[in-house]
């Protein structure tokens, strides 16, 4: 009998992920299947459906929106990357155990620095918005080498503390917190990373042109919506290298499928197939 994996969030229908994992499945010859579970908008939906699905014999969930702060809470062993982004995006099943980890970021990195051609090291880095995202992405960039990380949020308060929390885990990385007018004050930047929901509705981050860098790296973590406000914004800065979230979507579902499976996919042929050209 084929092992059991899912994807579960709320709502469901829209994931990519059971065409991603059935590919990897495909290419890796692994023995499983995939299906994507609505835990449902009520409270205790999520609890439930992870009962259930451990009951039946499932392996190994990935978990998307709203549950990624409940799949943490319900782990009996978390990674560090997930303690300290407060949420988890994938979940293992062992021996009555549910181990969590948070591989958004690692993807995230995967994506700069192999597809994108883009090496960490050294680099200064902007992000956008001080909410999970950010948080997953932050200790990874570190490790990367990042010289220097800047979170800039709406809510300076809330970018402080949050580079206060994580400063004594980035090792040399410095980092810092402010308001939208941390996006300026006359520095500018290789990578600037919009981690906002801004382009979900259709409105630019405040970012200024002087924020990029020449030859910088401007890259929008919403997939499949083409050219984004923030994307037409890093253009009109002269901005030439952009790019959506599709390869960190891809990289993080290959490094979960890895946790799971004990071998790392090839990720080159999903990407091409999920790729949506940034007109």
């Amino acid at each position: 009998m084929p092992d059991r994996y899912a994807v579960i969030g709320h709502p469901i229908a829209h994931s990519k992920s059971p065409l991603i994992h059935g590919l990897f499945a495909q290419a890796t010859g692994q023995d499983m299947v995939y299906e994507a579970i609505d835990g449902g908008a009520g409270p205790g939906g999520f609890g439930r459906a992870l009962a259930a699905f451990c009951a039946a014999g499932g392996r190994g969930m990935n978990v998307t929106l709203p549950f990624k702060l409940e799949a943490l809470a319900a782990a009996d062993e978390a990674s560090q990357d997930a303690r300290l982004a407060g949420a988890a995006n994938a979940l293992r099943f062992e021996g009555g155990r549910v181990l969590a980890q948070n591989f958004d970021g690692i993807g995230l990195v995967r994506d700069i620095e192999h597809n994108l051609g883009l090496p960490l090291a050294g680099k200064r880095v902007l992000l956008l918005g001080a909410g999970g995202a950010t948080r997953g992405a932050l200790l990874p960039l570190a490790r990367a080498g990042a010289a220097r990380i800047v979170i800039a949020n709406r809510t300076a308060t809330k970018a402080e503390a949050l580079a206060r929390e994580l400063a004594p885990h980035m090792g040399a990385c410095s980092v810092a917190g402010g308001g939208p007018e941390a996006a300026g004050a006359g520095q500018a930047f290789d990578l600037v990373l919009n981690a906002t929901s801004a382009s979900l509705g259709g409105e630019a981050p405040a970012v200024p042109a002087a924020a990029f860098a020449p030859g910088a790296l401007a890259y929008d973590m919403v997939y499949g919506k083409g050219l984004t406000p923030f994307l037409q914004l890093a253009q009109a800065a002269g901005c030439a290298r952009i790019a959506d979230g599709v390869g960190m979507l891809v990289e993080q579902a290959a490094e979960a499928f890895a946790w799971w499976r004990g071998v790392r996919p090839d990720t080159r042929e999903v990407l091409q197939r999920l790729t949506v050209p940034l007109v």
